[in-house]
């Protein structure tokens, strides 16, 4: 009865030994299958002839397009910011750091639409002295057709490609306009556009202080002029006598690391970490540190942000937040916290891919949280549009009377509450208190 037992267990033990194994064997096989790069390719070749012998179309495509489009799906598929770019997108990304094209000056962004379904090309800006500041087109204005052609089913980059275009080309350009609920069609002719990163309230590059001794600079990118425009900036107002200064960083979509990096370290002392980046390897790891060049370790300073700040806006604010160099305010930061790089290839394509995370100099994740303002003052999309027509310089004509006199009265909120923020930390000062690490003086956020 014994030896029975004994039997039947011993059975069942390498019945289990059996099983698992078995189970082993094929976890291990479709791994060593999956990571079998030559398989693979095979597949992908197998899959590339059958479309070419067998798609009822064949003549309309071509191998390159079937690869483009194929290396776009691949990398895409990798998360939201990597990206295959044909050589065509690649040169309009490097004008774009650059700050010089042909086009018609809109700054374009994608809203959800009023039925809260889909999404619409919203002009978040129009640009001063621009064809489409001339023509009439404002902040807010929805884009729906280019040429004729709906942009129902455009994403940023189709509708970019088809307003960019040689200097005296013509567009024509159909807006919807929700507050008239008007729609109206626009002939444009494109001139060469010259953005520049760093600019005043008023657009004129004459950064006025005000009565307080206040300065102010709106940071639209960082791209690769973006510390040198700054400094300049700088210059000019420190040699009028300013004694705070308000760094707008709203809908700053974010640019170039070692810009964020040379834009914050012009507030902090020499040696003083900025940020770090980790990446797949070690030796890939990144820290980047203050120069101590051109330095203003104790001007006091308020940071603008709002949901558009993203990827290098939030390096800046989130070191100077850290280090208790800038009171951050506004509304919650976007949260794009990967570095991309741009690896250029030999038929003039390129791939911009995700090789790093980055965090502020305590280790704070800010991918997929964002920042989050010490005080957070809020902004309704009415506010923001009336206030973008105003700061934009555009002519009004094109507006009916009641909205002539909101984008008249529009005021910013925001910015109010950063100048009363900054007048209160220059009176802290005035009394012998020390304003370089001008965090500890204000409220905590409050919502």
């Amino acid at each position: 009865m014994k030896r029975r037992f004994f039997l039947g267990l011993l059975v069942a033990v390498l019945g289990l030994n059996l099983l698992f194994g078995t189970r082993l064997y094929l976890s291990h096989a479709e791994t060593a299958q999956k990571e079998n790069a030559y398989e693979n390719i095979e597949l992908f070749t197998r899959v590339l002839e059958t479309i070419r012998q067998n798609y009822v179309d064949g003549g309309k495509i071509s191998y390159q397009q079937l690869v483009h489009a194929a290396l776009k799906g691949m990398v895409s598929s990798l998360d939201p910011h990597s990206e295959f770019m044909e050589p065509r997108k690649y040169e309009d990304m490097r004008k774009d750091t650059e700050g010089v094209f042909g086009g018609v000056g809109i700054v374009l962004g994608v809203r959800t639409n009023s039925a809260g379904k889909g999404m619409t090309l919203t002009v978040s800006e129009t640009m001063e002295d621009t064809p489409a500041s001339r023509g009439g087109i404002t902040a807010g204005d929805r884009i729906i057709k280019i040429n004729g052609q709906s942009t129902e089913k455009f994403n940023l980059e189709d509708a970019v490609r088809r307003l960019r275009g040689k200097k005296d080309t013509e567009v024509t350009v159909t807006i919807f306009r929700p507050a008239t609920e008007q729609e109206i069609e626009i002939k444009l002719v494109r001139d060469v556009i010259k953005v520049a990163s760093v600019r005043d309230q008023n657009g004129r590059g004459e950064y006025p202080l005000d009565e307080n001794k206040i300065g102010y600079a709106r940071l639209r990118q960082f791209g690769e002029k973006t510390a040198d425009e700054l400094e300049s900036a700088l210059i000019k107002m420190e040699r009028a006598g300013m004694k705070g200064f308000i760094m707008d960083l709203r809908d700053n979509p974010g640019g170039l690391l070692d810009q964020a990096v040379k834009v914050s370290e012009k507030f902090l002392p020499r040696g003083q970490l900025v940020v770090s980046t980790e990446a797949r390897t070690q030796s890939d790891s990144s820290t980047y540190k203050a120069s101590g060049l051109k330095s203003r370790p104790s001007l006091p300073v308020v940071i603008l942000v709002n949901g558009g700040s993203a990827s290098a806006s939030e390096i800046v604010a989130g070191c100077l937040q850290d280090l208790k160099r800038a009171v951050v305010l506004g509304e919650q930061s976007f949260g794009k916290g990967s570095v991309q790089s741009i690896l250029p290839l030999s038929d003039g394509a390129a791939l911009r891919l995700t090789t790093a995370k980055y965090y502020t100099p305590s280790h704070k994740v800010i991918h997929e949280k964002g920042i989050t303002p010490d005080v957070v003052v809020t902004m309704s999309a009415e506010e923001e549009r009336y206030l973008a027509i105003k700061r934009s310089g555009a002519p009004l004509d094109a507006l009916d009377e009641k909205e002539r006199t909101l984008v008249n009265k529009a005021r910013d909120p925001q910015l109010d509450r950063a100048t009363d923020m900054l007048k209160g930390i220059l009176l802290y000062d005035k009394q012998g208190k020390p304003a370089g690490k001008v965090a500890q003086t204000v409220e905590p956020a409050k919502k």
